[in-house]
């Protein structure tokens, strides 16, 4: 009787699961899917990257003098141009005023000594008149003649301290003008190495200015993989958080590490400025291409499901999700590339593929290719 009844009890549960079971396979499951095409790629392996800035330095007092007011802090976002340090000017005004003064003597001695040359050069020419006359004197000449050089020679002297005079005057004011430290670019500041009060010297640093809108990516790449790589070329990059971004080589620096065999490759990349508290020194891996590129069938790494020891993609038949096997060739960054097993226009599930059954029903959701 037991036995009946547990017969009983489990038939009742099956009559039961029926209806949800035709519920749920009428259904279809919606899946992220990509069209297979034959794309042009190289193998790349991945090379250890950091995040580094073009401009980075410290920002310095062209001028000596007290610290009157500090107007920024540590992580002080400033434009170029902005207010970084103020330096006291009351001695500097002072030595302008002093210039202009020695500026105005000087000016006014130029005017003395071009009224003296006059005055001398008119009894010159007096005195030179007289010379086939009965009352010309040689002395008078020649005293005359020694008047009127020397009043030219004080002309030029006069001429000369006004010269001097308008460049101490010039450098006065340019003292005055330096003592507001102004950031050169914009940036974030980093360190403050001064305080209101102190004295510095010309050429002290006041400030470390980090320009967070040049951010580059640099890498030390094996010298025997810089040959498949050239200036302009877009490659694939990943920061520690997961997040994919495109890297395009700037520079590849002509000077190789003797002891590690490797050069200095820069990249461009204007996804960095998107990713957000990027921070120079972050690290990143960008995939270095390590053969010439050719044309192949490749699918994304999601799109593969690991199954009785090989590997497995779903096509998209008919509104239903159907295994394939497929035989894989060499990495491809984030994309493997297919041997076997797939065609060029197939559509393989690469979001949703982890519970797929064959035959299941699908809803089939284009993925933007990478």
């Amino acid at each position: 009787m037991s036995m009946f009844r547990r017969l009983a009890y489990l038939f009742t549960v099956f009559l039961l699961c029926i209806p949800a079971m035709a519920s749920a396979q009428g259904r279809a499951t919606a899946v992220g899917v990509q069209t297979v095409e034959q794309r042009r790629l190289a193998e790349t392996v991945p090379v250890f990257a950091e995040v580094v800035t073009a401009r980075d330095g410290a920002v310095a007092s062209r001028v000596a003098g007290n610290v009157e007011m500090v107007h920024v802090l540590e992580g002080t976002r400033v434009e170029r141009g902005d207010l970084l340090v103020e330096l006291n000017e009351e001695l500097l005004a002072i030595q302008v005023a002093q210039a202009e003064a020695q500026l105005n003597e000087a000016t006014a001695g130029i005017a003395t000594a071009r009224a003296r040359v006059g005055r001398t050069t008119t009894a010159f020419s007096r005195i030179e008149g007289l010379l086939e006359s009965s009352s010309f004197s040689q002395g008078r000449f020649d005293e005359a003649e020694a008047d009127l050089l020397e009043a030219r020679s004080q002309l030029v002297e006069a001429q000369a301290r006004e010269k001097s005079s308008e460049a101490q005057l010039a450098e006065a004011r340019y003292q005055l003008d330096r003592s507001k430290i102004i950031a050169p670019f914009t940036g974030v500041v980093v360190e403050v190495n001064t305080i209101p009060g102190a004295f510095i010297q010309a050429g002290t640093p006041v400030v470390r200015l980090l320009d967070t809108e040049a951010f580059e990516v640099e890498a030390s790449v094996p010298s025997r993989y810089v040959m498949f790589m050239e200036q302009g070329q877009t490659l694939q990059a990943s920061l520690e958080n997961g997040a994919e971004l495109e890297v395009v080589v700037r520079a590849i620096v002509p000077l190789e590490d003797p002891g590690t065999r490797t050069r200095a490759v820069r990249f461009a990349s204007s996804d960095l400025a998107n990713t957000g508290n990027v921070a120079v020194g972050q690290s990143l891996t960008v995939q270095v291409p390590v053969g010439g590129a050719r044309d192949v069938l490749s699918v994304p790494k999601d799109a593969l499901v690991q199954a009785r020891g090989g590997w497995t993609v779903f096509l998209v038949a008919d509104g239903t999700a159907q295994p394939r096997p497929v035989t894989l060739g060499v990495p491809l960054g984030d994309r493997y590339e297919v041997l076997t097993g797939l065609n060029d226009g197939d559509q393989v599930v690469v979001r949703g593929n982890e519970r797929l059954r064959p035959g299941q029903e699908v809803t089939a959701n284009p993925v933007e290719t990478n």
